[in-house]
């Protein structure tokens, strides 16, 4: 037989110390780390951030209402205090992280898109349009120029 190569499967796990972002609920679009898993439905979430208004408290938490993120907090100890896990929270600098990854450009960008006003996407069409003839021209100049 062949030597079998065992690599990481590409599925976030739900386990204890992935860092989780809320979809629904009142807590929307904040971050939170898994603490303890209840059953196969829920989990308990405690999410200790540095402003005041993105504060998750520790409460159980349906998975349904919740996003994996790829961030995980190594070795946080099952059923960790608030203390330990705000402490590892920072050393692993969890909001940094998640602020520079592509998920959070791009709801960033989303939101950005959703605050425009009529006349702002109207702008926005505009300068695309005129974005894309820019590169079909070089294009064109490209096969034009490869023909000859």
């Amino acid at each position: 037989m062949g030597d079998a190569e065992i690599t990481e499967s590409q599925w976030r796990l739900v386990e204890v110390g992935r860092v989780v972002l809320f979809s629904t609920g009142p807590f929307e679009s904040r971050l939170a780390t898994i603490v303890e898993i209840i059953d196969h439905k829920r989990v308990l979430v405690d999410g200790p951030t540095s402003s005041k208004d993105k504060v998750v408290p520790r409460h159980a938490a349906a998975l349904s209402y919740l996003s994996l993120t790829p961030i995980v907090i190594a070795k946080l100890p099952r059923g960790a205090g608030n203390g330990t896990v705000k402490s590892m929270w920072e050393s692993e600098k969890v909001e940094e992280k998640f602020e520079n990854s592509n998920w959070a450009l791009n709801r960033n960008r989303f939101a950005k898109r959703r605050q425009l006003n009529d006349f702002e996407r109207f702008k926005v069409m505009k300068l695309r349009k005129q974005a894309r003839f820019q590169v079909q021209k070089n294009l064109a100049k490209v096969r034009a120029s490869a023909k000859a």
